[in-house]
């Protein structure tokens, strides 16, 4: 017999008032942004003072919660029920506009105009690789540092790279140390006396740069590091002390997948970086789960009554097509509600079968079932379904 998993209690995460950072992760197309929201809605409804963090560039947050867009300035969302004393906010992380706001905060008016027009920081911050998973380190950071919420809720983008801002601190450190930002940053640090020995090799260095890159490239990139030189440090620190608060006991991941192969062998990825990282993984949301109906019925059972109404409805007895003139089929309804019937339950059965298999992998994690709903969630009453649904869980 199969043992049950262990029940995720959601509520209690929400109320622990110890409980500072929620980070929702988990493939694409599972339901995460929706779950991140509805997380944060009951937060909020039970009186935590919350913000939803979304990194996922698609905007069903902010359809989902009233809002016309989202940027990267947390905004208020109308319609809570803050009896309990609560509030909810969210936002959208915009990835230039927060690497900007770090240069202008962390550098004086002069040297940070001087970055913000550089070509090759213009480029860096709008499409280097990582510069994202790095700027949603910094943006938890800063609404972490700000202590204006009790309780943040990450929605990480899809796909395993939601897990890749766990490498951004040594991602970035990697960078900082490289060869070539040591280099291009030689003529700014070394002495007269100390270029004259290194002028050969640096010039041949800068030659060879020079044809790959091209010389207007190649200077922008050496005056952007030169000017951003004096910041590199605190980049490095911010990140680190961000990726130890996603250690700290105040911190839950919640993984979120759907009953399908693909999506709970994403999940078990997961679910095995998160345990090397040593990050706190408070359990699994298994969402759009097809329960099976009720009643004693079973699917074979259902599609055998269904052949034997269709065969009644042919005139010219069993296995004898009905002509084109003849009345249209009497039990039409009945037949497609039965194969429907079969449909959910042999549906119900994989699914569960699915589950089942996860849970004997980590039998350890706690989980919790949300039923797929009758149509998408795009409002805050419909995610509220969804909150009272992962509540009910633990009870």
């Amino acid at each position: 017999m199969t043992a049950q998993p262990v029940k995720l209690d959601m509520d209690r995460i929400i109320d622990d008032r110890r409980t500072r950072i929620i980070v929702c992760c988990g493939s694409g197309g599972v339901g995460k942004t929706t779950a991140a929201a509805a997380i944060g809605l009951r937060a909020a409804e039970r009186g935590r003072q919350a913000c939803v963090l979304t990194v996922d560039p698609a905007r069903r947050l902010a359809q989902s919660m009233g809002l016309t867009s989202l940027d990267n300035t947390p905004r208020q969302v109308d319609g809570v029920e803050t009896a309990s004393g609560g509030s909810l906010h969210a936002m959208m992380l915009d990835m230039k506009r927060t690497f900007d706001e770090i240069v202008e905060a962390h550098a004086d008016p002069d040297r940070a105009a001087q970055i913000l027009a550089n070509p090759f920081y213009q480029s860096l911050s709008s499409s280097f690789a990582g510069t994202q998973e790095y700027m949603a380190m910094e943006k938890l950071g800063q609404l972490r540092h700000a202590d204006e919420w009790d309780l943040i809720v990450v929605d990480t983008p899809p796909s395993r790279s939601a897990l890749d801002f766990l490498d951004a601190p040594q991602r970035l450190g990697r960078f900082l140390d490289g060869r070539l930002i040591r280099l291009l940053t030689v003529p700014a640090k070394a002495g007269m006396s100390y270029m004259k020995v290194l002028n050969a090799g640096f010039a041949m260095m800068t030659g060879a740069l020079t044809k790959i890159l091209g010389a207007q490239v190649l200077k922008d990139a050496q005056t952007f590091v030169t000017a951003l030189d004096t910041m590199f440090g605190g980049f490095r620190e911010r990140a680190e002390w961000t990726y130890r608060l996603l250690q700290a006991p105040g911190t839950a991941f919640l993984v979120i997948a759907a009953p399908e192969p693909d999506a709970l062998r994403e999940a078990s990825y997961f679910v095995e970086r998160l345990d090397a990282e040593r990050m706190p993984l408070a359990g699994l949301i298994l969402n759009r789960v097809h329960t099976s109906p009720a009643g004693r019925l079973s699917a074979a059972r259902s599609l055998a009554a269904a052949e034997t109404l269709e065969m009644q409805d042919r005139p010219n007895g069993p296995g004898v097509p009905a002509g084109p003139a003849e009345p249209a089929p009497r039990y039409t309804i009945a037949v497609a509600a039965l194969r429907m019937h079969a449909e959910r339950m042999q549906l119900g059965k994989r699914e569960r079968r699915l589950a089942e298999h996860f849970t004997a992998a980590h039998p350890a994690i706690p989980v919790a079932e949300v039923v797929a709903q009758p149509e998408d969630v795009h409002d805050l009453a419909g995610l509220r379904v969804i909150g009272t649904i992962l509540s009910r869980q633990g009870s």
